[in-house]
């Protein structure tokens, strides 16, 4: 290489190095780490630390110690690196947060606690949903402008997919149930992906579902179709009943509510539907003529032997109807408890199959009302306000999709207020971002530096 040639490249290598030292001195590193730490949440949750359990594996029913601990260290650490991130550019959005019914609830779950049969596992499991919780509603807050979250949601949605068809065409035995499975073997067949229930999977990707719908209407004319069939067709061969109905029906009625202008008309169309649906599962089991009704539907009377175990829960909200059995501990001894009660069948019950239920019998009718008001009535009337004020309306009907698929979601599963859940998280998610909505502008864009 001759002298000049030499002297150019030195040149051009100054110039690079002048424009990358530019672009780095104009580039803030915060809004990318709070993005990072969005995407590590969503993934923390979607994905989990134990990913593709082996269900063929009979200490699959175990509870590692280890490896829980690990997972409180994870949400607790996680939760608290969000809240630092967001506590000094959003302290009003965060104080907004502290309301009587939200300090009521808090309240009644402490008193909960306390009388609780199972203290310790109560406080224990208490702990971690709290830094879960924590975890999803500051998560709207940490993207420094809506199109940043699109791009933490859409993100976390391809990584998921991408592992759970992976799992299926690369490791089956670990993303499909199979006669095998130690619990359930009935379930040979159906797509569950990392998830270790293909309950949870179908749930799931119905909401991924919604994400590829929101973002194709902010723009992401790819990546959302793609995000959509994705999960939609993961979503038919999971075999999910429930979800399955109710993905595109919630989705035509979240459509239906966004177009109606009154808050009362919105109510009866959330809240009729989701009331019948309540009496002819639960209901059917206390009423003989709900129980009539329900037999002339076409669909199995029993919800595949869950009217047994809605009984059953019934009769533990008849022996403590106030303070509740204590959170999250009344399934733990639920064998001894059946057994003495004549119900063996019951031995294998991890829940009632049925939320608003499963409230009442862990932390009472007075903490199921209070949740009731917090998290089913509260968000529509902070809808209708973020609509009035047209805050970001594809958001915000994002946020309102899942929130009424939880409602309706939770009538024949359980979910509400249980820790790492990925249905509490994204529940919680559009609950809290209904909240902000109602009282703060999203940022669009972000603003150009000077």
């Amino acid at each position: 290489m001759d002298r000049s040639a030499a002297d150019m490249t030195d040149v051009e290598a100054q110039s690079f190095g002048h424009i990358l030292r530019d672009r780095l001195a104009g580039f803030d590193a915060v809004p990318l780490a709070r993005c990072l730490v969005a995407v590590g949440a969503l993934l923390l949750v979607l994905v989990t630390l134990d990913p593709f359990p082996d269900l063929r594996n009979p200490d699959v029913t175990i509870i590692v110690g280890g490896r829980m601990a690990l997972t409180y260290v994870a949400w607790g650490l996680l939760a608290a690196v969000a809240m630092l991130c967001v506590a000094a550019t959003d302290a009003p959005a965060l104080k907004s947060l502290v309301t009587p019914l939200h300090l009521c609830l808090l309240g009644w779950l402490a008193i909960n606690i306390a009388f609780s049969e199972s203290r310790g596992v109560s406080m224990q499991r208490f702990v971690l949903a709290v830094s879960v919780t924590s975890l999803a509603i500051v998560l709207p807050l940490l993207p420094a402008t809506q199109r940043s979250f699109s791009f933490c949601l859409g993100a976390a949605a391809l990584v998921l997919l991408t592992l759970c068809y992976l799992g299926v065409f690369l490791a089956p035995q670990y993303a499909i149930h199979t006669a095998l499975d130690v619990t359930e073997p009935q379930l040979a067949g159906d797509w569950r992906g990392s998830f270790g229930h293909k309950n949870i999977a179908s749930a799931v990707m119905t909401i991924l579902v919604y994400v590829g719908f929101y973002l194709s209407a902010v723009g992401s004319f790819v990546i959302g179709p793609v995000i959509a069939v994705l999960a939609g067709t993961f979503l038919i061969f999971t075999g999910g009943k429930t979800s399955s109905v109710l993905c595109l029906a919630i989705y035509a009625l979240a459509s239906l509510v966004y177009v109606t202008p009154g808050l009362w008309l919105k109510r009866i169309i959330c809240f009729v539907p989701l009331v019948a649906m309540n009496l002819l599962t639960v209901g059917s089991v206390l009423s003989p003529v709900l129980a009539s009704m329900t037999r002339l539907l076409p669909l199995d009377p029993t919800f595949t032997g869950r009217s047994a175990i809605w009984d059953f829960a019934i009769a533990a909200v008849a022996e403590k109807p106030i303070i509740g059995h204590g959170y999250a501990a009344f399934w733990d001894d639920v064998s001894a408890r059946a057994t003495a009660q004549g119900a063996e069948w019951a031995t294998s019950a991890a829940h009632s199959h049925n939320s608003y239920l499963d409230l009442a019998v862990t932390i009472g009718l007075p903490g199921l009302l209070l949740v009731i008001l917090i998290f089913v009535l509260a968000p529509l009337g902070n809808f209708q306000t973020a609509q009035a004020h047209s805050r970001s309306g594809a958001l915000a009907k994002l946020f309102l999709t899942v929130w009424l698929f939880g409602l309706y979601y939770g009538a024949t599963e359980t979910f509400l207020l249980e820790r790492q859940n990925p249905i509490w998280f994204m529940f919680s998610l559009s609950v809290a971002g209904l909240h902000f909505l109602a009282r703060f502008q999203c940022v669009e864009q972000i603003e150009p530096r000077g």
